[in-house]
């Protein structure tokens, strides 16, 4: 792999997700030894499990979303499921992952980056529903109301273009670069409160 800054910064999300799995899993061993011992009932434990098993699913899938992906990785759809499962339980957002078969792992980066860019089109909620017929990728989200920055889901298409970019949108500037490796182009449509995004 080469040291260029796209794959040095993925290289640095595997890292830190990587880093941070290992103390929030000894913390949820010790929760576990703690209701183990009878005291379950505090509601100081149930935040904490809670806690961790919201960390737990954000960083599996931050590893999928900004960490390092060769071309050949393939990912397992029951990981896939499983991993947005816990991601999106009790989100505003319901994620549908409609693929059967494993996928390679640069494809499922790409969707999973653009899945954050319907999260933040949907703040108020709706449903996305991720779908793949033969090599083409379809992720199509609806809501009751939709925040559409045009400038962000430029992006995908003019990486260059003069959107302000910060922590909150920066899965929209990781699109195309991401896009790019996967050897695709990214297509969106926006259409009333309905957005269509193709690779």
């Amino acid at each position: 792999m080469t040291s260029n800054g796209v794959e040095l910064n993925a290289l640095i999300g595997s890292r830190i997700c990587h880093d941070l799995i290992s103390p929030l899993g000894a913390i949820g061993n010790g929760v576990e030894l703690l209701s183990m011992s009878g005291v379950t009932a505090a509601p100081e434990i149930t935040l904490i499990a809670e806690s961790v098993e919201n960390a737990n699913a954000r960083i599996r899938f931050f590893r999928i979303a900004f960490g390092a992906a060769s071309k050949d990785a393939i990912l397992g759809t029951s990981e896939v499921s499983k991993v947005l499962g816990d991601m999106y339980r009790g989100n505003r957002v319901k994620v549908e992952w409609r693929i059967a078969e494993d996928t390679l792992r640069i494809e499922a980066k790409l969707a999973f980056l653009i899945l954050q860019c319907f999260e933040t089109a949907l703040p108020w909620g709706g449903k996305v529903a991720v779908t793949r017929n033969g090599d083409t990728w379809s992720i199509f989200g609806t809501g009751d109301r939709v925040k559409f920055d045009e400038a962000l889901w430029t992006l995908f298409n003019a990486p260059s273009s003069a959107a302000e970019i910060n922590a909150s949108s920066v899965h929209f500037a990781l699109v195309a670069p991401t896009a790019s490796s996967a050897g695709r182009t990214v297509r969106t449509t926006m259409n009333g409160n309905a957005i269509s995004v193709s690779f």
